[in-house]
């Protein structure tokens, strides 16, 4: 029904960059029901600001599989689910450009939880997944890494889904257009 995902990357720009982690979650809107995660071989350099960031340097992705190596699984995981991110766009555009370049037009349905956040829990100084996460009591194993941040997000979209059962059903959830 939905895939929570996170993403780790070379850089900000999906066209000039590449991702470096990948984490997918599937959830049924209940619980998590299956999982990937793994390095990625960007096959262009981390520039050093993302390795002190992220801690991910480039010995350690030189033996990981190339975005192409795992292209199947990732559309195995995410086909007919409602893809999932805290800043959806940054993640789904990434992904959107590594299938392009092995020319696979990847889509599916989004949902962002940073625009689900603001509007089903108000009131917060700050929507950044470290910030929402402190605030709500969430902790983070391995902040900017993709499984770390990945569940965290699965943690917050379950807050947003249980605090509003009453008001805003899962269907209701579906229907979002956010972006």
């Amino acid at each position: 029904m939905f895939v929570i995902i996170d993403i780790e990357t070379t850089g900000n720009n999906p066209k000039f960059g590449s991702i470096t982690e990948l984490a997918i979650f599937q959830h049924n809107g209940k619980k998590i029901t299956g999982q990937f995660s793994t390095l990625i071989n960007p096959e262009i350099d981390i520039p050093y600001y993302i390795t002190k960031l992220t801690g991910i340097d480039n010995m350690m992705v030189e033996d990981a599989p190339k975005f192409y190596e795992i292209a199947k699984k990732v559309v195995e995981l995410t086909a007919g689910n409602i893809f999932v991110a805290h800043n959806a766009n940054f993640d789904y555009q990434f992904i959107k450009e590594e299938f392009a370049r092995i020319g696979y037009n990847f889509n599916s349905k989004t949902l962002c939880t940073v625009k689900l956040a603001r509007k089903f829990l108000p009131g917060h100084k700050s929507y950044s997944l470290g910030r929402l996460c402190n605030d709500l009591g969430i902790e983070i194993q391995g902040r900017h890494r993709a499984t770390g941040d990945a569940l965290a997000t699965v943690k917050l979209f379950e807050i947003i889904l249980e605090r509003n059962e009453q008001t805003a059903n899962l269907k209701a959830i579906n229907n979002l257009k956010l972006f």
